[in-house]
């Protein structure tokens, strides 16, 4: 009997496989980074090990320190989530080494299914479709386009498609580079890149004793830089041949290992519905939770019993409804995901049968630099699809998200898309839509109520607390008095809202806003009669100023109050590129020095931060004029990085005219 139990990870993935010990009667221990003090992981168990450091190579990859502290703790069994360690096979040798149980499978089958090539020589071997690889020295325009994936990861690490022959070394040198940070091993493949294609993956559950379950299909297809956002199961519109296809050729990849506990077998399922076998994830995915849902079971409970030796049932309970999976993360879909950081104020969904929420974070928890974005998982359980997609949408408009920008007005408006209610599922879903699904609110009026709403419920909390300045002898005018007049930029778009309002002996009146009147004002609670129709906004004030209107309808807005007279110092130099997020400057681009002419759009260095890369490109043609950006650099956002002098209209280089 497993009795105590590291979990060799962070964050939110940690939080969920403690609520399951806990549900068991097993004790806990976490691991923590100097980053993750405060960590919600690191609060939540029973114990805690420091891993001195933050760099994820220094701590959570460090599988002898893992292992130290699972021994120190009195742990007996260690989980690895996913992610970090939990797909490396000599990690779980030195678990089991060290007389530990490993809850996962035996260190051959993760050594068989590691390496993205070995994989599918192994499934060929098995009668499993897949791509073939193409070597890419010997790549031609035919076979574009091309994918490069790393060959000891996933999570879109070392990832690249490459559709121009000539760009194929460059790409293939950021790749192999990436993998080799990312995963320690830089080996990169091609294979052709499936047009429309959609990601379909099985779940499979195994035990010792020869039972290998398939539970149903999830649809992926939703990703934003090769990482999943959305998904579902069962994967719609599949035909029952193709998702017995799919089924068989999961359990034929885990029987050729002798697979035990939970794992993932992912195709890539082409429009004419043609399946390839992708990669076999010898871990617990991020999705689970969706095939839970539909299935009524606890993988991570599965996978401690099947640790334990039990075995399975024959066959695993029977399918029921639809689960869709939506994961929040702290980044701005509109400007090129950019990853954001800062203090987390509140975090909480409606509660409502059939919703589940998993996080890593709580209400007053810093997000930083060092992790992956992700904040939360909100996954909602339904008889139909339609419903389950209803409810999801629902609940996320209506989530109370105060802190960093969040993608979730892109989770909403993707569920709702009509593309994705009719099933019309692919990985270029974000590549066609994402300008229309980020673009602003088409009516104005949504961001200039709420900027009305905190300008009245904060002269309502200026009034109780008597912070309102008086004439010397007092606040009788014989004139009427002008109206009260305050500014609001609502973020992450910076659109300004000037608001009018006037304080009278029957409470406040609204200006310029005609329909709307005044109904209720409290210092946290703001109520319009608009047309003849009561909107409610539950206004929140938070550390630093910083405002937040959820609206009863839906949808939350962030506010800033703009000073009546700006800052005369607060400018910067024309041309300037600012560290758009704190990060490390992890390549400059090549040849690039002071005084170089460069292009607008051009990249001129990338930064990594969470666990991605961002381009930093020339905002302007002309001439380089500093270069303040070195490998190796942490910087923090609103760093200067370089500035370009934009080329006066007209002005060519000496390149130009020599041409």
């Amino acid at each position: 009997m497993i009795n105590s139990v590291l979990v060799a990870n962070r964050g939110e993935i940690a939080c969920r496989i403690f609520r399951t010990c806990a549900h068991l009667g097993i004790t806990t221990v976490a691991v923590y980074s100097d980053a993750d003090r405060g960590a919600l992981h690191a609060r939540s168990a029973d114990a805690a090990v420091r891993l001195p450091g933050t760099a994820p190579a220094d701590t959570y990859l460090r599988g002898d320190l893992v292992v130290k502290a699972a021994l120190a703790a009195g742990a007996d069994a260690v989980h690895p989530g996913y992610g970090f360690l939990s797909e490396n096979a000599g990690f779980a040798r030195a678990v089991l080494d060290a007389g530990l149980v490993w809850i996962g499978p035996p260190p051959e089958a993760i050594d068989a299914m590691a390496s993205k090539t070995r994989a599918k020589e192994l499934m060929a071997a098995s009668g499993v479709p897949l791509l073939a690889p193409v070597a890419p020295d010997k790549a031609t325009d035919a076979d574009l386009p091309l994918l490069l994936k790393a060959a000891a990861g996933g999570g879109g690490r070392g990832m690249r498609v490459v559709r121009d022959l000539a760009a194929l070394p460059g790409e293939l040198t950021a790749a192999t580079a990436e993998a080799r940070s990312a995963f320690g091993d830089g080996e990169v493949f091609a294979e052709p890149y499936v047009e429309r294609g959609r990601h379909v993956e099985v779940q499979v559950m195994a035990d010792a004793h020869g039972t290998v379950w398939a539970l149903g299909t999830r649809d992926c297809s939703l990703q934003r830089r090769h990482q999943k956002v959305i998904e579902e199961a069962p994967a719609p519109g599949l035909d029952d041949a193709l998702r017995t296809t799919l089924h068989d050729a999961a359990v034929a990849a885990a029987r050729a290992v002798d697979y035990r506990g939970a794992g993932t077998v992912e195709f890539l399922v082409s429009a004419e519905g043609r399946p390839y076998f992708l990669e076999m994830n010898t871990r617990l995915q991020v999705e689970h939770p969706v095939t839970e849902a539909v299935y009524g079971i606890d993988l991570v409970a599965l996978q401690l019993r099947v640790a334990e030796g039990e075995a399975l049932p024959p066959g695993p309970p029977a399918p029921s409804g639809h689960a869709v999976e939506a994961r929040l993360y702290a980044e701005d879909p509109s400007r090129d995901w950019q990853p954001q950081t800062g203090p987390l104020h509140a975090l909480s969904v409606p509660e409502a049968p059939g919703l589940r929420l998993d996080s890593g974070y709580a209400g007053g928890d810093v997000v930083g630099v060092h992790y992956d974005p992700m904040l939360a998982k909100v996954i909602a359980h339904a008889p139909t699809r339609s419903e389950a997609v209803r409810k999801l949408a629902h609940a996320l408009e209506r989530a109370r998200i105060h802190g960093p920008v969040t993608n979730r007005d892109l989770l909403v408006r993707s569920l709702r898309h009509p593309d994705f209610a009719a099933g019309r599922l692919d990985t270029g879903f974000y590549d066609r839509h994402l300008d229309a699904l980020t673009e602003a609110s088409p009516d104005p009026s949504h961001g200039a109520l709420a900027a009305l709403a905190a300008a009245l419920a904060d002269a309502a909390t200026r009034r109780i607390t008597g912070a309102t300045t008086t004439a010397r002898l007092g606040g009788w005018r014989n004139v009427p008095s002008q109206p009260q007049v305050k500014t609001y930029r609502t973020e992450p778009d910076g659109t300004e809202h000037e608001v009018r309002y006037r304080v009278t002996r029957d409470g406040f009146t609204a200006e310029g806003t005609p329909g709307v009147r005044v109904h209720a004002v409290r210092t946290d609670h703001v109520t319009f009669e608009i047309d003849g129709v009561l909107r409610h906004f539950h206004i929140t004030v938070h550390p630093g100023g910083r405002m937040y209107a959820d609206t009863s309808t839906g949808g939350s807005h962030t506010l800033t109050a703009l000073p009546r007279f700006p800052d005369p110092t607060a400018r910067t130099e024309p041309g300037s590129l600012l560290a758009p997020m704190p990060g490390t400057v992890v390549r400059v681009a090549e040849g690039l020095t002071e005084g170089a002419r460069v292009t607008a759009g051009q990249p001129l260095l990338w930064l990594e931060a969470m666990k991605m890369e961002h381009r930093v490109c020339a905002p302007a043609s002309g001439t380089l004029t500093a270069l303040h950006a070195a490998p190796g650099r942490q910087v923090e956002v609103g760093a200067l990085l370089a500035v370009v002098q934009a080329a006066e209209p007209g002005e060519e280089s000496q390149e130009d005219q020599q041409s």
